[in-house]
């Protein structure tokens, strides 16, 4: 009988990609178990018909959490930062407040129900990189500088503590944020626009299918508890991005990059943390270096770089431009 994996957020981006890669492998090492707080959805009765068990489950509700932990071998767990709330539970608890208390929940439900191995999707700490510095701005009354970071990365301690097996899946910019954040867009005069402030700094990126595909590949391998695994598919600067979208879209595509104290001018929300992330992705020259594609490769063989991701996507992203 294949051990069953239990996936938070199943009917997200990056659980739904480990969903999907369970449900895919040729060697069908595991059988899943998708956690969602409404089994009655559309999507998560979609993964029901593929051959998924459907546990509704929450991660502000720990026991809950520790039901749908029962009897599984392993687990994946990740907290969206970007989730819809009401201005009562903004009012209530930060985001990164709310990522660490989650984190809390499924680790010690985790820990409770023996599961002996667990992927956590985090991210670098920033405030390791720029400590006390006055040029980026401090944030959650100066608590951090890039929370959806930052709070990732302190939870690290939260499932070291807790002793329950990790191994620590660090993830990067999404390729698909180029349909949904930073998509291109035509300027005044027509023309094709990317714009955020890398300068000519690369900036790493995956596709958000090959987190869920690597993190089967980890919990395919005991060995790497307790490992730090960091990834991406591609390393390209906003140029290069801009020239593989051209290449695509079938006409010019320009690079706009601001410099981070334009950007956090923009007045949309979290302008100043997204600033702060892409100073950080900039200046930080060990977040690409820790990224080794070929390693990443290695546990993913089918790692998507970015042409590939583009090829795959192209008509979605002609119909944003047309």
């Amino acid at each position: 009988m294949s051990k069953v994996i239990a996936v938070v957020g199943a009917t997200g981006a990056q659980g739904g990609g480990l969903v999907q890669a369970i449900l895919d492998d040729p060697e069908r090492a595991f059988t899943v178990r998708a956690l969602t707080r409404s089994a009655q959805s559309a999507s998560a009765q979609a993964l029901a018909a593929r051959g998924a068990e459907i546990v509704e489950a929450d991660l502000d509700d720990e026991s809950s959490l520790r039901k749908a932990f029962d009897g599984v071998y392993g687990a994946f767990v990740v907290t969206n930062y970007w989730v819809a709330r009401t201005p009562a539970e903004e009012a209530a608890r930060t985001r990164a407040e709310m990522e660490l208390q989650q984190a809390g929940n499924a680790a010690r439900a985790a820990k409770d129900a023996g599961v002996q191995h667990l992927v956590w999707s985090t991210l670098e700490d920033t405030r390791d990189f720029f400590g006390d510095r006055a040029d980026v701005p401090g944030l959650d009354d100066g608590r951090y500088k890039v929370p959806h970071f930052d709070a990732k990365g302190e939870a690290d301690e939260i499932f070291r503590s807790t002793g329950v097996p990790t191994t620590y899946l660090r993830t990067t910019f999404y390729f698909d944020a180029f349909l949904n954040g930073l998509e291109p867009k035509r300027d005044a005069d027509g023309k094709i626009t990317i714009t955020f402030p890398m300068s000519d700094q690369p900036l790493s990126g995956v596709a958000s299918d090959d987190i869920g595909r690597t993190a089967l590949a980890i919990l395919k391998r005991p060995d790497l508890i307790d490992e730090t695994i960091s990834i991406a598919g591609a390393h390209l600067t906003g140029h290069q991005y801009a020239e593989r979208l051209a290449a695509t879209l079938g006409e010019e595509v320009t690079y706009n990059s601001p410099t981070w104290a334009e950007f956090r001018s923009y007045g949309f929300p979290m302008a100043v943390e997204m600033a702060n992330m892409f100073q950080f992705y900039a200046e930080n020259k060990d977040f690409a270096g820790d990224r080794d594609l070929d390693a990443v490769r290695a546990l993913n063989p089918a790692l998507q770089s970015f042409d590939t991701w583009l090829e795959l996507h192209k008509d979605e992203l002609k119909a944003l431009v047309s």
